[in-house]
């Protein structure tokens, strides 16, 4: 594979110009080569076409950051916002499968946490709906645009992190695409690290102020329709352990039939 082939796998999956696919590029593999080591750096950059080889290069140790920190960084270094950044992300670590051996793949992958998984062209741990899709699904159930089932899964799950637990919450973050995920972080940071307590219509109540709509009908009807798209989204274990904590009552907001 030549730089330019690189390029275009880049811009097939990041559906992204050749101008942008080129800055991805080298924010990525730069920010890559900060996360593993110096000797995994040089072994990959040497099955990379010359003119990409050299972002790669890295004079210090690996450095032990996440997944959202390695977003960040790509973020800042193509001036671009996170969700951008993670679009990119996933058109250069495909180009990348395709450029160098499935063992160097799997070398530089096994340097990088499990929560880097969903990232990855080969990744099946962990499967990431993209924010589209989930938004999507919402505006179908309710019959709305996509911009109000923007604004309405925004107000759902912005609830749901105040009443959830910390640790619960980061088992749902994990499962949402950047924005979300982030969304989701900031409510939780506001609340008690052990959630806040609310029973069922204090919690549609909460959504309704978020939403400036009527708590009793339209807000039951869109907690629904995000719960029940974000069941759709995860298995249904995973959900079990995202919801588990939460009283019978909230039940129907997600249970199928």
């Amino acid at each position: 594979m030549d730089a330019e082939q690189f390029f275009t796998a880049v811009q097939r999956v990041a559906e992204a110009d050749r101008a942008t696919a080129g800055r991805a590029t080298r924010a990525t593999l730069e920010t890559l080569a900060e996360r593993i080591s110096k000797e995994e750096a040089l072994q990959a950059a040497a099955e990379l076409p010359a003119e990409i080889a050299p972002y790669l290069h890295t004079a210090g140790p690996a450095e032990k950051f996440d997944v959202d920190e390695f977003l960040s960084r790509v973020a800042s270094r193509e001036q671009v916002d996170v969700p951008t950044a993670e679009r990119h992300v996933r058109g250069v670590f495909s180009a990348f499968a395709q450029a160098v051996s499935p063992k160097e793949y799997d070398d530089v992958t096994g340097l990088l946490p499990k929560d880097f998984t969903y990232l990855l062209p080969r990744g099946t741990d962990v499967e990431i709906v993209p924010a589209k899709v989930l938004l999507d699904k919402v505006a179908e159930r309710l019959g709305v645009d996509t911009e109000t089932a923007r604004r309405t899964t925004e107000a759902v799950l912005q609830t749901l992190a105040e009443r959830l637990a910390r640790g619960e919450l980061e088992d749902l973050a994990a499962r949402l695409p950047a924005e979300l995920r982030e969304l989701v972080r900031a409510a939780a940071a506001a609340a008690p690290p052990g959630g806040r307590q609310m029973s069922l219509d204090r919690f549609l109540e909460r959504i309704a102020e978020r939403e400036g709509i009527d708590p009793l009908v339209e807000a039951r009807k869109h907690a629904r329709a995000v719960l029940t798209t974000l069941r759709e989204a995860v298995e249904d274990d995973e959900f079990f352990d995202i919801t588990v904590q939460l009283p019978p009552e909230y039940r129907p907001l997600w249970t199928r039939g």
